[in-house]
């Protein structure tokens, strides 16, 4: 147990080294950078990635993955536009729906894997993310559709108490609660079981497929908050975004927080440290002028590397447990 413990905090300290060192680097390439206007616009960008991450976070537990999240999230988005472009502007129904919408693509996702039982969730949630992009597209008559008047659904995405937007302490209030979830919880431990062995899961009495369908319900919700979240940021919604890399940034802040693509691993903190470095990441490239597809080769390289970075961890410890073993 403190062999773990320890092991946890080498990850978080080596986390939160490459957030510091990425931030010198930057405050050195960029006189804008540690200004506060720029800071406290990486604390509002910062959410929507951190959203799609958590659920994400839970998918990659369980050695699952979702990569409908972006599609999700700009659908759901949509979804609000449609209502606001035929004159429905009340806030809380908004929210509601979009956040049943996401909720029901989770739970669609769950259920091809679970009792459908498709091979692997890389085939459903990609398959997935092509459906909602088309209904996205759909939903808006292929038009970019403004919330110009929809304050309300605005608000959470766009306000701020003395400079520190709304949407960030909201994560930081769901990143606590799923913290606690994982690892105060009986699901919890589920969780972790399920992704670090199905077989001795289903064994011990767990209901594994009932606790996979929560963990992509879950991303389904987080995308659906995360697709509210963007409208108050872009104060628009378009279809075409479904398409944009957005999952990809998820798995990268999860996999750089210390989760595993081989399941079991994987912590709150240490995805909001991935989330933190990817959107410090994007808001330099912007500072830079960096081109997109400089950008794209670059947070490719990085999800590369920490990849490695969890290969190389695993070949460690499991050459440690075979020296111990000995």
């Amino acid at each position: 147990m403190k062999a773990k413990k320890s092991s946890e905090l080498m990850n978080y300290a080596g986390t939160f080294g490459a957030l510091i060192i990425l931030c010198v680097v930057l405050s050195f390439a960029s006189d804008n950078f540690l200004k506060i206007s720029n800071l406290m616009t990486i604390l509002k960008q910062a959410p929507f990635y951190a959203m799609l991450a958590s659920g994400m976070l839970f998918c990659l537990i369980t050695a699952g993955i979702d990569l409908s999240v972006g599609a999700n999230a700009t659908f759901c988005a949509c979804v609000c536009g449609m209502f606001v472009k035929n004159g429905i502007t009340n806030p809380v129904l908004l929210i509601v729906v979009a956040l049943g919408c996401g909720t029901l693509i989770g739970l669609i996702n769950g259920t091809l894997l679970t009792r459908l039982h498709l091979p692997h969730p890389f085939v459903s949630t990609l398959g997935m993310k092509n459906v909602l992009w088309g209904a996205a597209v759909y939903v808006t008559g292929s038009q970019m559709i403004s919330f110009n008047g929809a304050d309300g659904i605005m608000w959470l995405g766009s306000s701020d108490i003395k400079g520190v937007p709304w949407c960030f302490i909201l994560v930081v209030i769901i990143y606590i609660i799923l913290h606690i979830l994982l690892n105060r919880t009986a699901l919890g431990r589920s969780i972790y079981c399920a992704g670090g062995n199905m077989e001795a899961t289903r064994l011990s009495g767990i209901n594994s497929a009932n606790v996979l369908t929560f963990c992509y319900a879950l991303s389904g919700f987080m995308a659906a908050l995360a697709g509210i979240v963007s409208i108050g940021r872009s104060g628009i919604c378009n279809g075409v975004n479904a398409i944009q890399p957005y999952d990809t940034d998820a798995i990268a802040c999860c996999i750089i927080g210390g989760a595993s693509f081989n399941g079991g691993k994987g912590t709150m903190l240490g995805t909001m440290l991935g989330a933190l470095i990817i959107t410090t990441l994007r808001n330099g490239f912007t500072l830079l002028s960096v081109s997109s597809a400089v950008q794209n080769m670059v947070l490719g390289l990085v999800i590369i590397c920490a990849v490695l970075l969890d290969v190389t961890r695993e070949r460690m410890a499991s050459k440690s447990r075979r020296m111990a073993a000995k």
